[in-house]
């Protein structure tokens, strides 16, 4: 299934999540435009490494950059598919998310949805050597807000049926909670699946995240 457009009219401009976006355009642009060493050089610096990243807690003159790869491997990217796939779903649910949790909330709850989804990601796979990054964890997170704001919108979407597409109007919660299940069989499914380089869990751990954070922002 493929989110199109929601009914949510937006009050103001988002232009925290416009910001992200472009900033994630610019980073798979130096990316693009890199040679073989410094795609290299920017992957083992800035990309999350879970049995690296293990082993630098154990590490007895831990420094601050020591933690930056939770943040910087949110602003990277595997492939276009990849990218398009994740600034799509920014722009779509982010902008609305945006505004209901204000801007500046809203910048520090991304981080922080991020940040949280690439620990869980951690902890449930922690001598894992495949690095993790993409915006999804993030991303995932503003679903879960989005779910908490906007529980009664509807996302037409683009749906496969049999060798035919049409576009049906779905709940929010129908279509956020079909897309959490999936990522909890995922999830599940990856224990028994050695190499998998989709990161389920801080997908799972991102959502519960943004849900949590919603309830802390917005207690009136």
């Amino acid at each position: 299934m493929i989110p199109l457009r929601d009914n949510i009219k937006i009050r103001s401009f988002p232009f925290v999540t416009i910001l992200l976006i472009l900033s994630n355009c610019y980073i798979f642009h130096l990316e693009l435009t890199a040679t073989n060493q410094q795609l290299t050089d920017l992957m083992t610096h800035y990309s999350l490494i879970p049995a690296d990243f293990i082993k630098t807690l154990t590490h007895q003159s831990l420094q601050p950059g020591d933690y930056l790869s939770l943040l910087s491997n949110l602003f990277l990217h595997g492939s276009w598919l990849h990218i398009i796939g994740n600034l799509w779903f920014l722009l779509l649910f982010g902008r609305s998310s945006e505004g209901c949790l204000g801007h500046f909330k809203y910048f520090i709850f991304y981080l922080v949805c991020g940040m949280s989804a690439n620990l869980v990601q951690i902890a449930f796979n922690p001598g894992s050597t495949i690095p993790i990054i993409g915006a999804s964890g993030a991303i995932s997170g503003i679903l879960g807000s989005y779910s908490f704001c906007f529980p009664h919108a509807r996302i037409s979407t683009l749906v496969p049926i049999f060798f035919f597409f049409t576009i049906i109007e779905i709940p929010s919660l129908v279509f956020i909670g079909l897309w959490f299940l999936l990522q909890v069989y995922q999830g599940t499914l990856s224990f028994s699946m050695a190499g998998s380089n989709i990161a389920w869990w801080a997908h799972i751990g991102g959502f519960i995240t943004g849900i949590g954070l919603n309830i802390v922002f917005n207690r009136r």
